[in-house]
């Protein structure tokens, strides 16, 4: 029968606190001491390791705490809605010092209101939303004040140099999903306007844009090292994913596509396999099924045969989860 001993070796295995190797060697370990100690009674028994500290539940939110993180939100958004209806129903009346002034009044509020409850150590959640929103209207702003092709490149400079700032001080998801949209749209500002030669086709133009979004997954990728994890890997697949569709419309690109399309997940799925979090599996299985099917069918020109080579994929794949599965089990009994 399976002892506690190997029960516990066996949870920090499937966790990858240990190799499998390693869990062996303390198996035997413990194993030779049992059987020393057996074979001399009278020698003093190690004592029974501590059991380690259980888990402290997180804080409970109040009442208090969550409403008024509510209020927050609805009036950030309330504040963004205001602009939006402002600009769309007066801005071919507005003059230039008024669209600059609209789109700079409504960054400095969400900013300020972020960096004040930052300061304050209050509502770390809401700050970092306010200061994801601010970011985002701070570049607008810039791109309205500059205009043009400049406007378009500065306006995401000064996004993404505000957005960095956030990251470093705040420990929020919601700025790195605003890293993540402003990255986006930086590939395509650059694409569209430094990068695209002058003759260039749109086939061109999705490569070059195609590159830009395996380098915003790098980036996302090693914000995870210090930030949220989960949000930032899971954003690095959705780069990964932008890159592919990119491939998909590049001229014979679609051996590309499919590459890109099967690195991300499978980086996703290593994730998952590691750190249990069901957003990598996700995102990751969200891809290979729009990529994969979309770019053998561009290869294959039939959609039998792209029919087929999925449900032979899977079917490989499903053996091979229940043979690791029984290799799995029998090595646990």
């Amino acid at each position: 029968m399976p002892s506690r001993l190997d029960d516990e070796l066996s949870r920090l295995v499937s966790a990858g606190v240990l190799r499998q190797y390693q869990a062996d060697a303390l198996r035997d370990a413990a194993d030779a001491e049992i059987a020393v100690a057996l074979a001399d009674p009278g020698r003093a028994r190690p004592e029974a390791p501590a059991q380690p500290p259980k888990p402290k539940a997180p804080p409970v939110v109040s009442h208090a705490g969550a409403l008024i993180e509510v209020l927050g939100y609805i009036g950030g958004a309330l504040l963004l809605g205001a602009v939006a209806l402002l600009t769309i129903a007066n801005w071919g009346e507005m003059g230039h010092a008024a669209r600059v002034t609209t789109g700079t009044s409504a960054a400095i509020v969400l900013l300020g209101a972020a960096a004040i409850l930052a300061l304050l150590r209050r509502q770390d959640q809401l700050s970092s939303a306010l200061a994801a929103l601010g970011c985002c209207v701070a570049g607008f702003a810039t791109y309205v004040a500059i205009e043009g092709e400049t406007g378009r490149v500065v306006g995401v400079a000064v996004a993404l140099a505000l957005v960095a700032i956030g990251v470093w001080w705040l420990a929020g998801s919601s700025l790195l999903v605003a890293t993540f949209g402003i990255l986006a749209v930086g590939v395509l500002v650059l694409t569209a306007d430094v990068l695209t030669p002058d003759s260039g086709t749109a086939t061109n133009t999705a490569g070059i844009a195609g590159t830009g979004f395996i380098l915003v997954a790098f980036v996302m990728a090693l914000l995870g090292l210090v930030r949220d994890q989960v949000t930032a890997w899971s954003l690095a697949g959705a780069a990964m994913f932008s890159s592919s569709i990119c491939w998909l419309v590049q001229e014979r690109g679609e051996i590309m596509a499919l590459a890109v399309g099967t690195a991300g997940p499978a980086a996703l799925l290593v994730a998952y396999g590691r750190r249990h979090a069901s957003a990598y599996a996700v995102v990751g299985c969200a891809i290979l099924l729009v990529i994969w099917p979309t770019a053998l069918y561009q290869l294959t020109d039939n959609v039998a045969g792209v029919a087929i080579g999925l449900v032979v994929s899977s079917a490989a794949l499903l053996f091979a989860v229940l043979l690791l599965s029984r290799r799995r089990s029998n090595a646990n009994q």
